[in-house]
C-alpha cells in the first residue's frame, strides 16, 4: 500500500530511494526482520557516514547516507507489506533521524572552517524545511485517505497499535516532542491554517520535496563528492528562506 492514493502521487524528488526500499521490503516479508530492525539498519549507516566525514572519506561517507535514505523509507515499506504499522517505529525513525541530522552537521562543522552559529542556524533551517514539507505532506495523505499513521497534530500520546506496548510509545513520544516540538511549533504558526486546505497542488509538493530528508541527505552527498564541502552549510542555511515562499504559494495556490 502506497502512502497517497494513485491520483493524488506527485514526483517526489526526496524519494529517489522507494524502489528500492520496496525491494529491499518485499524480499523481508517472508522472514522474521522487523521494520524496527531495519530502521536500526538505517541508525547504524548514518553512524558510519558520519565516521566516514570524520576521516574524510567522502566517497563513503555519499555512499552511506544514500544507504541510510534507502532504509529509511524501507522501514515503512516493510510494516506497510507486513500490515505491522506501529507508532513505536513512526516516533523511533523521526528520533533518530533529527539526532543523526546534528551529529551529521556536527561532522561537517568539525570538517570545515564554518562558525558554530551558522552550524547552528544551518541545522536549524534544515529541521524547519524538514517539518514544513512533513506538515503538508501529512496534511495532503489525511485528506485524500491515504497513510495515516502520522497524524497532523502530535498533542496527545498515541493509542499503541497491534503489538507494541503502551510504555514504549509513550517513551518515544515524549522524546520525540522534546526533540521536535519546537520546530513543529514554529511551522504551525507560520501556517496555522494549512490543515484546512483541501487541496495542495502536486507541482507544489514536488517543489517542497527538495525540503525532504532525502532531497537534504543527496544534496550533502553530492556536494562531499565535488570537494564542495565547505559550503554544505552555507547551501542550508541560505535555502531556509524558501520556507517563506512554499508557504506563500500554498496559501495563493489553495
Amino acid at each position: 500500500m502506497s502512502k497517497l492514493p494513485k491520483e493524488y502521487k506527485f514526483l517526489d524528488f526526496s524519494d529517489y530511494g522507494r524502489p528500492v526500499a520496496r525491494l529491499i521490503a518485499n524480499s523481508l516479508k517472508e522472514t522474521s526482520c522487523t521494520p524496527i530492525d531495519v530502521t536500526l539498519w538505517f541508525i547504524v549507516s548514518g553512524l558510519i557516514a558520519i565516521a566516514c566525514i570524520l576521516f574524510e572519506y567522502y566517497w563513503f561517507a555519499a555512499f552511506f547516507l544514500v544507504l541510510k535514505s534507502i532504509l529509511d523509507a524501507a522501514d515503512g515499506e516493510l510494516a506497510r507489506v507486513k500490515k505491522t504499522p506501529s507508532h513505536t517505529g513512526r516516533y523511533l525513525d523521526s528520533v533518530a533521524d533529527i539526532i543523526l541530522n546534528f551529529f551529521i552537521f556536527s561532522a561537517l562543522w568539525y570538517c570545515t572552517e564554518a562558525s558554530i552559529i551558522i552550524t547552528f542556524f544551518a541545522f536549524l533551517g534544515i529541521q524547519l524545511q524538514g517539518t514544513l514539507y512533513n506538515y503538508y505532506y501529512v496534511i495532503l495523505r489525511n485528506n485524500v485517505n491515504g497513510d495515516t499513521t502520522s497524524r497532523v497534530f502530535e498533542y496527545n500520546t498515541p493509542t499503541a497499535l497491534g503489538a507494541e506496548k503502551q510504555e514504549n510509545v509513550d517513551l518515544l513520544f515524549r522524546i520525540y516532542k522534546g526533540l521536535y516540538g519546537v520546530f513543529d511549533k514554529v511551522i504551525y504558526l507560520l501556517d496555522s491554517n494549512a490543515s484546512e486546505s483541501k487541496k495542495i497542488p502536486k507541482l507544489l509538493m514536488t517543489a517542497l520535496s527538495t525540503f525532504g530528508l532525502g532531497f537534504q541527505l543527496l544534496i550533502i552527498s553530492l556536494m562531499l563528492v565535488l570537494g564542495l564541502k565547505d559550503y554544505i552549510l552555507v547551501f542550508f542555511l541560505w535555502y531556509s528562506p524558501m520556507i517563506f515562499v512554499f508557504i506563500g504559494l500554498r496559501r495563493v495556490l489553495q
